[in-house]
């Protein structure tokens, strides 16, 4: 395993959870503020299950600041491999945005149950990512 994309990102332990925050009002955010605007926000340890609430293809290198494969040094747009993003919905907390893996886009679903999983960014990094429920055993099987 790499080292978290962010230390604050979400959780340790065997199961790991995002750590978003509870503002004073009940209101739940993702990510947790930070600096003065996580003032009175109690760390909050999201789900880690929701549904798919919308997804596209990244299908072309995004601009700066993204640091993935094809955007380090002596790389260009031939290293590049186009990934799934979506929005996932926890429910009753908020809507992530999120890479989604261990799917193709012909897989993807309205609605369907995904679950979180922490994934490979780079050769020095680790982030978070969401996969449909049950592709984690189908993917090992």
């Amino acid at each position: 395993m790499g080292a978290k994309i962010d230390p604050e990102l979400w959780s340790d332990g065997p199961e790991p959870h995002l750590m978003g925050g509870k503002l004073p009002s009940g209101e739940i955010v993702f990510p947790m503020p930070k600096g003065d605007a996580a003032k009175d926000v109690e760390p909050y340890r999201l789900s880690r299950r929701g549904k798919l609430w919308s997804w596209t293809s990244q299908g072309f290198l995004p601009k700066e600041p993204y640091e993935g494969p094809g955007s380090g040094p002596g790389e260009g747009p031939p290293d590049f491999k186009p990934f799934l993003l979506g929005y996932v919905e926890l429910p009753g907390e908020v809507i992530v945005e999120s890479r989604i893996v261990d799917a193709s886009l012909e897989d993807l679903e309205l609605g369907m149950d995904m679950e979180f999983c922490i994934v490979p960014f780079n050769a020095e990094y680790d982030t978070y990512a969401f996969r449909p429920v049950g592709a984690a055993r189908e993917k090992a099987a």
